[in-house]
């Protein structure tokens, strides 16, 4: 039964309310004090609530604002006897669903009540169906949706329950820990524990003494016997991130241990054996490191024996409106920020970027978006200065000369749709149209969905300069005709 809180200093209106809302099958709670409607509101968690502007305690709509911040799905009508459009504008303003004058009749009440039941119940059903998309779309706290990642989605599960070593290759902000992550998490090591280390923010005279442990008065400060990282990894799993930052000298010790198994501590004779699964990770280019002998050879090929490759955010931009959604619902929560959207304008700019830093930046961008937000919805402004200047003007588009508005048009849509590996919902956002609007200019300039027969031969998706010439040519002509 939905819940519905009435607010009236007049006894025997609210007694009248109460009893409309109530015979109309909603579950009823009367305040006659601001106070007490807080109190009741934080307690009750009602769905919707009447409110009159003129309460002896507190300015009605002071008291809506609280609401929706403390419950922002909450619907809000507002009632006042004094009503005025500047009156009406302050409770919209201070997010108020609609606005009733007295006198009043029941049927205005029960009728604006039920539309704005039903807009809590469309938005509970939208949440849910965002969720449901997101568990199809997630693996492990990684979201995605495109064939690149659904492809590494596919490997990680198929290779997770091996004793397979495992390198893990992509830019910085990518989610490569998250992929180590889901390969432990479901692989039968779980139980174990999952130690990891960063080879590049250790000191190289350090990372020997971490990884194998020492035995006291090995070398200065070793003040006791201390067990290694590899020890601490017994039964589970390891992951050296940045392994092609790791000396060389250690490099042979390391691959000492992945073909024998057992170790010495520094200092000490002691043979140590272990068990465990290796995961490396790296942002940098193994190849050149092998060339340039920062890399032994021998130990790359060792660990080499599954290579994953994250894609960055740039070749997989149809996730982006996913990533959005969930880096929004994350940060409206953890900050309790009425942010329900992202406004056409900011999305477009989000979607445009070539963001170097990938999915950890575009997250940056959307949690800075949430905390300055004046609205309900993202706007340009409130994104990172460095993202609005990026897709500002001098960016990366050329007008040719010597081109029809036509032909320009054509061209602008077809290299959004081959940004976006021609996916319609995606090109309409970066080009400002709606979808249909899209589909008929596609009409309109003969250009046939070339998307499904690419991505079903795998060919080379980006079309060469001559292609985009022959594709503007049909405009061109009509345009000298």
């Amino acid at each position: 039964m939905r819940r519905v809180l009435v607010i009236d200093d007049e006894p025997d209106m609210a007694e009248w309310l109460a009893l409309t809302v109530t015979g109309a099958g909603y579950d009823v709670r009367v305040a006659t004090r601001g106070s007490d409607a807080e109190s009741l509101f934080t307690s009750w968690h009602p769905d919707a609530a009447l409110v009159d502007l003129v309460l002896p305690d507190v300015n009605g709509a002071d008291l809506v604002r609280r609401f929706k911040a403390l419950q922002p799905r909450t619907e809000v009508l507002v009632i006042s006897g004094q009503g005025s459009i500047p009156r009406a504008v302050e409770a919209i303003k201070a997010g108020a669903t609609y606005f009733l004058e007295k006198p009043i009749d029941a049927e205005s009440v029960l009728a604006m009540l039920g539309r704005a039941i039903e807009r809590t119940e469309l938005e509970a059903e939208n949440v849910a169906l965002r969720r449901q998309l997101l568990d199809r779309y997630q693996f492990e706290n990684i979201i995605g949706r495109s064939r690149k990642m659904r492809e590494l989605f596919d490997l990680v599960a198929a290779v997770a329950d091996s004793e397979a070593n495992i390198l893990i290759q992509g830019e910085n902000g990518t989610g490569k820990e998250l992929i180590a992550n889901a390969i432990h998490y479901n692989s039968r090591r779980v139980k174990g524990p999952f130690i990891k280390i960063n080879c590049a923010a250790i000191p190289k005279d350090l990372i020997e003494a971490e990884l194998f442990g020492h035995r006291r008065g090995a070398f200065t400060g070793a003040i006791q016997d201390r067990g290694g990282l590899l020890e601490q990894a017994q039964g589970g799993s390891l992951l050296l991130d940045e392994i092609g930052e790791m000396p060389p000298y250690l490099q042979t010790k390391l691959l000492r241990v992945l073909q024998e198994r057992e170790y010495r501590p520094v200092g000490s004779d002691r043979v140590v054996r272990v068990d465990f699964r290796l995961i490396c990770a790296t942002n940098s280019d193994l190849d050149a490191a092998l060339k340039d002998g920062r890399l032994r050879e021998d130990l790359y090929f060792r660990i080499n024996t599954i290579a994953l490759r994250v894609p960055p955010l740039r070749e997989r931009t149809e996730d982006i409106p996913l990533l959005c959604d969930y880096f929004l619902d994350r940060f409206r929560q953890r900050y309790q920020r009425n942010v329900r959207t992202i406004a056409p304008a900011a999305y477009h700019l989000l979607i445009r970027s070539r963001w170097p830093g990938n999915v950890r930046e575009l997250e940056n961008a959307i949690e800075r978006g949430v905390l300055v937000a004046k609205g309900s919805e993202i706007a340009p402004a409130d994104l990172p200065e460095a993202l609005r200047e990026e897709s500002g003007p001098g960016g990366d588009v050329v007008l040719p000369p010597h081109r029809t508005l036509a032909a320009l048009e054509r061209m602008a849509i077809l290299q959004a749709l081959e940004r976006t590996n021609w996916n319609k919902q995606e090109a309409a956002a970066q080009l400002g149209l709606y979808r249909p609007t899209l589909y008929s200019k596609m009409r309109k300039h003969k250009i046939r969905d070339e998307g499904r027969g690419r991505r079903s031969a795998s060919r080379t998706p980006p079309t060469s300069a001559a292609s985009r010439r022959a594709a503007l040519a049909p405009d061109e002509e009509a345009s000298r005709a």
